[in-house]
C-alpha cells in the first residue's frame, strides 16, 4: 500500500485494535488510540520530508478503479496546498486523545469516533476524485456529530443537531454540483469525477458541447455559475463565514475540549481548502465574477467575528467568535488572486489551526479546575499558575498577530496581497486586527492579572499531560513566525499555479 493510503487508513486499523480491547480497560483504550494516531503523524512527517516543493504537480498519486459502472476511482494525491493540512491533521488528531485523557464516559466509543474522524478528514485533503471527496466529507460529519452530541455540555443535543443540519445542507448542495458536472462529461471522458481533469476541461472551455452547458440557464445565470455557487455555499458553511456561522459558537461551547481543538484547528480548514481547491482551482473565470463579493464577505466576517468576540463573557465562546474573524482573512486573501494574498490565505489556514487549537486547550485547562468559563470569574491567576499564564500568553500573542509570531506573517501577507486589489476593504480589515488585539489583551488582563480571586488561591498549575499537548503548538506558533519559509516553501509552487489561472 502506498504511503498516502497508509496515512489515510491506518486509523481504521487502530479502530480494529480498540474494538478488541474490553470497555473496562480505559487506560488501554486511550493508549491504543494515541498509538493509532501516532502512526499517521510519523508517516505524514516522512511525507513532508520526501515532498518535492519545486513542482506544482500532484505527488504520491494512487489512481485505481473503484466503481467501474460509474467510472468512480480511488484517486488520491497531494500538492503544496494539501500537504501542510495533512500534517497538521495528524498532529492535532494525535494530541486530541491525550487532551481527552480524563474523559470517563464511554471511553471506547469516544476513541473509536476520534479515529474514524481522522480518516474522514485526511481523505478529504487527499482526494482527487469528486465522488471520493464527497464520501470522505460525509464520513467526517457523523463522528463529529456524535462526539458533540454524546460527550458535550448541557446543550449538546441542540449544538450537535444544529451542526449536523447546517453541514448536511451544504453537503446536499455539493452533491448537486458533483452530479451536475458528472452529467456534463460522463459521455466524453473515462474519469468524469477527476478533479484535475475537470479543472482542465472547465478552464479550456471544453464543456461547451454539453446540452446542460448550452441550455442550462436559470434566473439569468449560466449552468456553471450555479455549480460554482453550490460548491461555495457548501464550503462557506464549513468555514464558516457570515451569515452561515451561527452553528459554530454553539458547537464549540458544548463540545469537549479535545473536540473543540479539532473543530477549530482542522474542520474549519476543510471549507477554505475546498474554496481554494475547487472554487478557485476549477472555476477561475467564474471566481473572478464573484471576487469582490468574496472579499466583502471576508471583511464582514473579520469585523463581525472580532466585535462579537469582544462582547463575550464566556471564555470559550470568545475564542469561537475569534475563529470566525480569523477565517475571514483566508477569504479576503483568496479573493485578491495575488501571490501574497494566496500565500497568506494558505498560511493562515495552518497558523490559525495551531493557535486556535492551543487556545481551546488553554480554555479547557481553566475549565477543568474552575468548572466554569466566565472571564470575570477569574483574576490574578498569574501569581499561582505562572507556567499556565506563560503558555496562554504565547497562544494569545500568536492569535492577535504579534510580530515574531506565526499569525503576524499570514495576516501581513493577506493584507499585502489584498491591498493591491481592494485598498478600501483592506483598510477596514485592519480594524479587525486592532479589535482582536483589544479583546485578547483585555481577556489576558481580567483572567491572569490584577488582584487574585481568593477562590482560586490554590488553583493547580498546568500538569505534564496538558503541557505535552500545548508545547508543540506554541513551538509552531513561534517557529513559523521567525522562519515562515519552512511552510511557504512547500506551498509556493502550487499557489503560484493557482494564481496563474487569473492572468
Amino acid at each position: 500500500m502506498d504511503i498516502l493510503s497508509l496515512i489515510i487508513f491506518s486509523p481504521l486499523v487502530a479502530m480494529a485494535a480498540v474494538l478488541l480491547i474490553p470497555a473496562g480497560r480505559k487506560d488501554a483504550l486511550r493508549t491504543a488510540c494515541v498509538a493509532g494516531t501516532l502512526v499517521p503523524l510519523l508517516l505524514a512527517s516522512k511525507l513532508w520530508m520526501d515532498f518535492d516543493p519545486t513542482t506544482s504537480d500532484y505527488q504520491f498519486v494512487t489512481q485505481v478503479s473503484w466503481i467501474k459502472s460509474m467510472s468512480i476511482q480511488y484517486f488520491v494525491g497531494i500538492d503544496g496546498l494539501s500537504i501542510p493540512l495533512v500534517w497538521l491533521t495528524t498532529l492535532l488528531m494525535f494530541l486530541a486523545p491525550i487532551a481527552a485523557w480524563r474523559i470517563e464516559k464511554g471511553v471506547k466509543g469516544f476513541m473509536l469516533l476520534v479515529l474514524l474522524l481522522e480518516t474522514g478528514i485526511l481523505g478529504v485533503f487527499c482526494s482527487l476524485d469528486l465522488f471520493l471527496f464527497y464520501v470522505f466529507w460525509e464520513v467526517m460529519l457523523l463522528p463529529m456529530y456524535f462526539l458533540i452530541g454524546i460527550w458535550g455540555g448541557p446543550r449538546r443535543e441542540y449544538a450537535a443537531i444544529k451542526f449536523f443540519l447546517y453541514t448536511l445542507a451544504g453537503s446536499v448542495l455539493m452533491l448537486l454540483g458533483i452530479v451536475a458536472l458528472y452529467l456534463c462529461v460522463r459521455d466524453t471522458v473515462d474519469t468524469p469525477f477527476s478533479i484535475p481533469l475537470l479543472s482542465q476541461m472547465i478552464q479550456a472551455k471544453e464543456l461547451t458541447g454539453s446540452e446542460l452547458i448550452n441550455d442550462g440557464v436559470l434566473f439569468g445565470w449560466p449552468f456553471l455559475k450555479w455549480v460554482f455557487v453550490f460548491f461555495f455555499i457548501a464550503f462557506a458553511i464549513k468555514v464558516p463565514i457570515v451569515p452561515f456561522h451561527t452553528w459554530l459558537p454553539d458547537a464549540h461551547v458544548e463540545a469537549p475540549t479535545a473536540i473543540s481543538m479539532v473543530l477549530a484547528g482542522i474542520l474549519l480548514k476543510l471549507g477554505t481548502y475546498g474554496i481554494l481547491r475547487i472554487n478557485l482551482g476549477m472555476f477561475p473565470d467564474i471566481a473572478i465574477d464573484f471576487a469582490t463579493i468574496g472579499a466583502v464577505i471576508g471583511v464582514v466576517s473579520i469585523l463581525y467575528g472580532a466585535f462579537c468576540a469582544m462582547a463575550q463573557t464566556d471564555f470559550k465562546r470568545l475564542v469561537a467568535y475569534s475563529s470566525v474573524s480569523h477565517m475571514g482573512y483566508v477569504l479576503l486573501g483568496a479573493a485578491a488572486f495575488t501571490s501574497a494574498g494566496l500565500n497568506g490565505a494558505a498560511m493562515q489556514m495552518f497558523t490559525h489551526g495551531t493557535s486556535s487549537a492551543m487556545l481551546f486547550l488553554l480554555v479547557g485547562v481553566a475549565y477543568d479546575r474552575a468548572h466554569h468559563r466566565e472571564i470575570e470569574g477569574f483574576g490574578g491567576l498569574a501569581g499561582v499558575a505562572p507556567y499556565y499564564t506563560g503558555l496562554t500568553t504565547v497562544g494569545f500573542f500568536a492569535a492577535l498577530g504579534l510580530p515574531g509570531m506565526s499569525g503576524f506573517v499570514s495576516e501581513f501577507l493577506v493584507l499585502l496581497g489584498a491591498w493591491e486589489v481592494y485598498p478600501v476593504l483592506t483598510s477596514l480589515a485592519v480594524i479587525g486586527i486592532v479589535v482582536t488585539a483589544a479583546f485578547l489583551l483585555w481577556t489576558l488582563q481580567r483572567v491572569f492579572l490584577g488582584p487574585l480571586n481568593e477562590k482560586y488561591k490554590d488553583f493547580p498549575e498546568i500538569d505534564k499531560r496538558e503541557t505535552f499537548t500545548l508545547v508543540p503548538l506554541g513551538f509552531l506558533c513561534i517557529l513559523l513566525g521567525v522562519a515562515p519559509q519552512l511552510l511557504l516553501g512547500h506551498m509556493g509552487e502550487t499557489l503560484e499555479q493557482i494564481r496563474s489561472l487569473f492572468g
